[in-house]
This record gives structure tokens, sequence and C-alpha cells, in this order.
């Protein structure tokens, strides 16, 4: 069979080969710090769209540096006692969707919130704030600053806060919480249940921003990983700053906050991926320590997996 990367074998070895920074621990620990003391300022007002399966609604919440955040939430009509949550995160540059894609779960006895992250296609707001050029995409912004202007750091720990805000809502027991997206939206899965413990299943699907350094060496910075070619061209042409390119960019490498995880896992990749190479995928996959099962689709690239959606409403009707 064809491949565009390692033998399968090989892929669950890998560890990957992006540098970490020395300090990475003590980056995200500050960075939910300042998540924690930033006020939340939370607004939950209906939404034009309504359903006769769910109340739906406008919440925003504000994240670091001051960003207003966007998501959809559902609850069930008729809640009695406390009900799951589930989490979804939209792919690269998109937005949370239809208020149809949620209406299974809710229908399920679910609350569901939807987030758009923030400067992509939805109504979440970047603030800026950043020098040098963001280009086609978010990867790099922030790149030339001090790394707590990354600006996937600010999505990453939004993620978490919208987590926090969900569980904390009354009808919600926070026990039984998940989380779930593909390409872009695989990797909030991951950030999410790495930094808000209360998530208990993660569903994330070829997910992006994992080991940039293994992206660059394949050649495969195109499509989504297509800004770290742009920044290499337009701020150092003679990669002379490579090294410390990457280990910056170890700040928002998946695979670093994999470790952190304790929720379930499944993690779903196509082995002909060629936008976010399968190795990239595994090296945060073989870091979780969590209990974790990873569901290979050996003809399937970065497209829509059959029975991926199912398998994970399924596996998420077993916190009901």
């Amino acid at each position: 069979m064809p491949i565009v990367d390692m033998p399968l074998s090989e892929l669950r070895e890998y560890k990957g080969i992006n540098p970490k920074p020395e300090d990475f621990e003590q980056y995200w620990e500050e960075s939910l710090s300042e998540m924690h003391m930033t006020d939340p300022n939370v607004t939950i007002t209906p939404a034009d769209f309504q359903s006769p399966i769910a109340d739906c609604y406008d919440l925003y919440f504000t994240g670091v540096h001051g960003a207003r955040v966007y998501a959809k939430l559902l609850k069930p009509k008729h809640i009695t006692g406390k009900c799951p949550a589930v989490l979804n995160f939209h792919g690269y540059n998109g937005k949370s969707g239809n208020w149809g894609e949620y209406l299974a779960y809710a229908a399920s006895g679910f609350v569901v919130a939807a987030m758009d992250c923030r400067g992509q296609a939805g109504r979440s707001v970047d603030v800026g704030g950043n020098t040098g050029k963001t280009t086609v995409g978010h990867i790099i912004r922030g790149l030339n600053d001090d790394p707590k202007t990354l600006l996937f750091r600010d999505i990453f720990l939004d993620t978490a806060e919208l987590a926090g805000i969900v569980a904390d809502m009354e009808e919600v027991d926070e026990n039984r919480m998940g989380a779930f997206g593909g390409s872009q939206g695989g990797a909030l899965t991951i950030a999410c249940s790495a930094l808000e413990p209360r998530i208990k299943r993660a569903a994330p699907c070829y997910p992006f921003l994992c080991d940039y350094k293994r992206v660059w060496e394949m050649d495969m910075a195109e499509r989504a990983y297509a800004e770290l070619k742009v920044y290499f061209r337009d701020n150092d042409p003679r990669h002379e700053r490579e090294d410390e390119t990457f280990t910056k960019l170890g700040y928002i490498d998946l695979q670093f906050l994999a470790p952190r995880i304790k929720a379930q896992m499944k993690m779903f990749t196509g082995l002909m991926d060629d936008v976010c190479p399968p190795s990239t995928q595994f090296a945060a996959y073989n870091k979780m320590t969590c209990p974790k099962e990873v569901i290979i689709y050996p003809d399937f690239g970065h497209e829509g997996l059959p029975d991926a959606w199912e398998i994970t409403y399924s596996w998420m009707l077993e916190m009901l």
C-alpha cells in the first residue's frame, strides 16, 4: 500500500522531533493562572435560531488579552437533574457551523457548546496587538514577539475557559463532559482536555498543530501549514534562527501538552493524510498516558472518515 509517512509500526513508536522549550510547564501554568484571573464576563442570550428539541443561546465570554469569544450553546428541553455536556471545535479558519449539527446531542440529553475560534470565520474577535505578518493563518501570529503573544496559546486557553464555564452551569454534571472535533478541532480537543481536567472523554480526528519541525522536514508546509514556509521566506530567509523558531513553536505544540491529559482518548487517523501527517499526530498520541485508542483508516487522508461521527456519538452516549 502506498504511504505518505512512516509505516504504522514505526508510527506507533514515533516520539516527535520538534524541540520543547525548557520552561514549557511553567509557561502553561502561568498562562492558566492568567486565564483564571481574567473576568470572563459571560453573557447568555436566546439565539435567533430555536428548536423544539433544545433551547439555543448565544454565549459570549472574555478570554485572555481581552478578546470576546463566541459559542453556540444548546440545552435540552425539559431538563431533570444534571446533564452530561459535550464541546465541539471547528476546523482551521472556519466557524462553529449550523445549529442543526448539534441537535442530535441535545436531543439525547447533552448540553452542547460549539466555539468560534478568535479571528477566524465566526463571531469571536481577535484583538490583535502582535507585530509581523500573519498572512493566511494563526500559527505564526506572535512568533516575532514574547511567547505569551502566540495566538494559538490564547485559543487553547479559550477552549479551557469555555469548558470551565459549561462545567459550572447548574444543569451540567462536571464529571460527565466530552470534547470532539476534526483537524484544528482535533487539536483544540487535545488542548482542552489537557488544560481542563474535567473533560472525561476526548475524540480528536486527525489533529492539527503537532510536531511542526516534522512537517517542515517532510516538505509538507503547504495548505494548513503553509504559513511556516511564508514565515521563513519573509522573516528568516537563510534560516539563521530556525532552531529558535521551532523551539518557540514548541509552546503551542500539542505533543507537549498531551501528557497532561486525564480523559479517555479516542483518536481517528488516516494514514494517507498529507495535510496533518500521521507521524505528527502520533507524536502527540504516543506521549499520552491516559486510557487511549487510535482508530486507523489506512486508505483515507484529511477528509471525511466513514463512521467516525457515529463512533464518537455512540461513545459519548455512554456518559448518559
